[in-house]
């Protein structure tokens, strides 16, 4: 059997140069990896480990070629686990996929059935992709401030990246739990779409970028960060005594430029949200969560579909900092 699959591929130039090439191939099944649970893919997303498998320098991919796509939602047509039943709805996501094993762009995909998690009532294959690995992180960047404590009432909470895919859902998610939710964000024509999303008032790139003391006026009870290198220190230097900030973003970089005052003379603390490697047990209870009290408002709002022969545009536009929303992947409907 062949099927359709978006193969990224490096090549090396006869100048010891290497690039990308990448595009719509046909891929036999006797080319997927081992696995016990094969899926009909229908939909998959767009993320930004996604845009840099395919660049030569993207330092993502561990494989070539690789079809890529860290998330995907679809129908089991074969199974040798007794628990994933043949035709059940299913979402895999995070561990190696899309990284060092194919992905979910893809018609057809295989995996281990301890990477499964039953697509929860309430949700559709495609809900599942228009939250996705970044709605995902959002719900467990949130669920991890509710641990630490964290509840309405107690201040105002910050979301950077807010235009994005992890900082609009958790924004939205916060939003509807009953936070005062401020966004932050570099693109001043979002705005009303953050507004309409819940947030209590908007930050420009420049106030959460610009440099500062080492420690500054008290203000967020807690915050997410989407972002990384380029807003992680304005957070930590304002967060209140003993508030958290679960970071998850490194799309400005990966250097972190602080100090240890934010964490010796007010006891905040530093979250970092794996979603990749968290244990499967976990991951299925976020997505339970996601289906119910975590579950985003405006769910099918601010998606955009792309299918594989259109994906080129999203992948590039990602990691150019354009997106608006999601991008979600129609991949075998």
């Amino acid at each position: 059997m062949t099927f359709r699959a978006y193969v990224a591929e490096k090549v090396e130039s006869s100048g010891g140069g290497v690039s990308v090439t990448r595009g719509v191939r046909e891929f036999a099944a006797a080319d997927l990896p081992p696995g016990e649970v094969e899926i009909r893919v229908g939909w998959s997303s767009v993320n930004f480990k996604d845009g840099l498998a395919t660049r030569a320098d993207g330092k993502v991919a561990r494989i070539s070629p690789i079809i890529p796509g860290i998330d995907l939602a679809g129908k089991v047509v074969s199974s040798s686990d007794p628990a994933i039943a043949v035709g059940s709805s299913v979402v895999a996501h995070g561990y190696d996929l899309g990284v060092a094993r194919h992905g979910g762009y893809s018609e057809y995909q295989r995996v281990p059935s301890g990477w499964i998690v039953p697509l929860p009532d309430g949700l559709t294959e495609r809900d599942a992709m228009a939250i996705g690995t970044a709605g995902f992180t959002a719900a467990m960047s949130v669920a991890a401030l509710q641990e630490r404590g964290l509840k309405p009432g107690d201040g105002p909470v910050l979301v950077t990246g807010a235009s994005g895919g992890v900082g609009g859902t958790a924004l939205a998610i916060l939003a509807d739990l009953g936070f005062e939710v401020w966004a932050a964000t570099g693109k001043a024509d979002e705005a009303d779409r953050l507004r309409g999303l819940g947030a209590a008032g908007i930050l420009t790139r420049d106030e959460v970028t610009a440099a500062g003391k080492p420690l500054e006026s008290e203000r967020w009870a807690g915050a997410v960060d989407a972002v990384g290198a380029a807003t992680l220190p304005y957070v930590l230097r304002t967060l209140r005594t003993n508030a958290a900030v679960a970071a998850s973003g490194n799309a400005s970089g990966p250097k972190l430029d602080t100090t240890v005052f934010p964490f010796i003379l007010r006891g905040v603390a530093l979250l970092g949200m794996d979603s990749a490697q968290l244990a499967i047990d976990r991951r299925r209870a976020v997505w339970h969560r996601l289906a119910t009290d975590l579950r985003p408002r405006s769910l099918g709002d601010h998606v955009t579909e792309v299918t594989l022969d259109t994906l080129d545009g999203a992948l590039d536009g990602i990691l150019a900092g354009e997106a608006r929303g999601r991008w979600i992947v129609r991949v075998g409907v």
